[in-house]
């Protein structure tokens, strides 16, 4: 090796150790640097219903198995209209509890309960993997993104309209995905804008796949119980405020903050990476009471206004306050299925300088 070589290796070798403290200041800067764990592990079989938790489950790159792949519509004048407990918050008086083999099939069981007569209880048990041989193919359009789905038989589409009191059909997604609606996941990913030889560079995790189930934004959504207690300490003394209200998979216990999420990009349990590529921006349904199947009156109904006064800090989404982080599986993950357990240990790999920006194109 010649004198300028090894000077040349020498000052590559300084330079990758310049850049990677900086790394690690910036990483602190936001983040403790201590290990969270998994709290809570949440799956929505069906969408807007209330979730199963579990301790554990199977993470793929379309979300856990079984979350959000069917969904309910109801019947109109004009066709199907889709149900989400935001404008349907009666959706809230279904329970569901998932029962599955060791391979991660088996069924779900859903319980309907009557408001005001706790002994009314209505159940129902629906295989995650149906039969479709026989099943109807429907158009499915959510927010904005469409897809193809099968209707499930009369007996379930009966069973559901006579518990909410109008006609409803069940939707099953298969074998069918939707695309995200996130512009900036649309175009290449940039180039990292650095002085540092690419060479010397960690490529930056990115999704390896854009697809969704009837997931609205993307295949994961994760949140920290920190940020959580900072929504509780909002509340009367006495009132803790429910997760499940804002539907998340994965909560996260021992962050040092709240809302030290707002800056995390990457984060990894076990071999596995999630991206968080965006905010979730919040909208009424966090305002719906459990109790009534209708949305509060009191300070549970106020939730979205309390948050409103300190959490509308995504620019893009300037009206709608933030909690928790919308993440897609990892094009670094080498393994395309994870076990994901309740107390796994999870780190966070990467952090961004600035909040991200909404950037969800508009339902035309």
């Amino acid at each position: 090796m010649s004198t300028s070589q090894l000077y040349w290796a020498v000052g590559a070798i300084a330079l990758a150790l310049l850049y990677q403290l900086y790394s690690y200041t910036r990483l602190s800067s936001h983040h403790s640097q201590k290990p969270l764990k998994i709290s809570q592990i949440l799956v929505y079989p069906i969408k807007s219903l209330r979730p199963t938790q579990l301790t554990s489950a199977l993470a793929t790159q379309y979300g856990f198995l079984h979350d959000r792949v069917f969904m309910l519509l109801k019947v109109t004048p004009d066709g199907r209209e889709n149900m989400a407990i935001s404008k349907f918050p009666e959706m809230s008086r279904f329970l569901t509890s998932m029962h599955l083999d060791e391979s991660g099939n088996g069924f779900v069981k859903v319980t309907f309960h009557l408001v005001g007569n706790s002994n009314h209880l209505r159940t129902l048990e629906i295989p995650l993997s149906p039969d479709v041989e026989n099943l109807q193919d429907i158009e499915i359009n959510l927010e904005g993104s469409p897809t193809k789905a099968l209707q499930m038989q009369d007996t379930v589409n009966k069973w559901f309209s006579e518990c909410f009191g109008y006609e409803v059909v069940m939707a099953f997604l298969g074998d069918n995905k939707r695309g995200t609606r996130f512009q900036d996941m649309l175009a290449p990913a940039p180039a990292p804008n650095t002085w540092l030889p690419s060479i010397l560079l960690k490529k930056p995790a990115s999704p390896q796949s854009k697809s969704l189930t009837f997931a609205d934004c993307a295949p994961y959504l994760v949140v920290s119980a920190t940020s959580l207690d900072d929504v509780s300490s909002r509340l009367p003394d006495g009132q803790e405020m429910d997760v499940t209200k804002f539907r998340p998979n994965i909560v996260l216990s021992g962050a040092s903050k709240a809302w030290e999420e707002d800056y995390w990009r990457c984060i990894k349990i076990w071999d596995t990476e999630l991206v968080m590529m965006h905010n979730c921006v919040r909208c009424k349904s966090i305002n719906v009471d459990y109790e009534t199947g209708d949305f509060g009156t009191g300070d549970s109904g106020q939730v979205l206004k309390k948050l409103q006064k300190d959490r509308r800090v995504d620019t893009g989404a300037k009206w709608s306050p933030v909690f928790g982080r919308y993440s897609f599986w990892s094009s670094n993950n080498k393994s395309a299925v994870q076990k994901l357990r309740v107390a796994d240990e999870v780190r966070v790999i990467e952090v961004n300088e600035q909040r991200t920006t909404w950037s969800k194109m508009p339902v035309s």
